[in-house]
């Protein structure tokens, strides 16, 4: 039976768990909001130095434009920077695709058979040592002038990274827990879908955020070889014509385009993987 006096205790227990619970969250938003905050100010600060180092030192436009020339850029030919934003895109999300699914098919096969593994890795490290601006012109030759080689190259940038570490995620399981899958007589297929896959999508996020962001570059890359559309292509044309500000604004737009794949793989990670990997003892 409750005493009186503990009946009164309960309710400034209460109270003061409320109040720390309410401190913790205003802390937390404090935190959150300094976050998003201390970038974008430290942002404005580089763009106004930058702005009045052009001013100051009178630096020419075709060397280095101000802010607001590039901002300029950006708004008077956005239609042009989003027309060669198209088939940018286009390679490096068909690229960052395939490149990924290959290197996960490679992974399973790797995982399951150790001799096709010590057989073909070391191929694929060989193969990952070439340059790009290596790799473009001999895709170029076999594939032709469209975006073929674009694609190929944007899917190779993606591939080894997600290799390694798909092949990592779904050989690093715990051994008490696959022991106990063996002893409770389950199949190949279920320790693989049950626990290797499971186990493995960390670590494959984390390869799929670092493509996110090299198959853009990839594709940007291969179409300095040789095309007329494309960001890449853009790049090249600004240089030729030392137009400065539409070169800043080409590669401003084709950053925030890999920055928006990145942080879309993120935000389906966040909804997709919800624990840490298991550790292996």
């Amino acid at each position: 039976m409750a005493t009186p006096s503990s009946a009164l205790q309960r309710p400034t227990a209460f109270v003061a768990d409320s109040e720390a619970e309410a401190k913790f969250q205003a802390r937390k938003n404090r935190l959150m909001w300094r976050r998003r905050l201390l970038p974008l100010a430290a942002a404005l600060l580089l763009l106004g130095l930058w702005q009045a180092v052009v001013v100051y030192f009178g630096i020419r436009p075709f060397i280095a434009p101000s802010p607001v020339a590039v901002a300029y850029t950006l708004v008077d030919r956005f239609g042009i920077l989003m027309q060669n934003l198209a088939p940018t895109a286009l390679e490096a999300l068909l690229g960052f695709a395939i490149g990924n699914l290959s290197a996960i098919a490679l992974a399973t096969a790797f995982v399951h058979n150790k001799t096709v593994e010590e057989a073909f890795f070391p191929i694929v490290v060989l193969i990952n040592t070439i340059p790009v601006v290596a790799k473009a012109p001999i895709l170029v030759l076999l594939m032709g002038n469209g975006m073929e080689p674009k694609i190929a190259i944007a899917a190779l940038i993606c591939f080894f990274p997600t290799l390694v570490n798909m092949t990592r995620g779904l050989s690093a399981v715990n051994p008490q827990t696959l022991e106990l899958m063996r002893v409770l007589s389950a199949s190949d297929r279920e320790i693989f879908w049950k626990l290797r896959v499971y186990n493995s999508l960390p670590y494959l996020f984390s390869a799929l955020k670092i493509a996110a962001s090299t198959s853009v570059i990839g594709a940007i890359v291969a179409e300095w070889i040789g095309t007329t559309q494309g960001i890449g292509a853009l790049i090249i044309e600004a240089t030729y014509k030392f137009d400065s500000p539409m070169l800043y604004a080409t590669v401003i737009v084709g950053a925030s385009f890999s920055v928006t794949f990145f942080f879309v793989i993120s935000l389906i990670e966040r909804l997709v993987v919800k624990w840490e990997p298991q550790a292996v003892h």
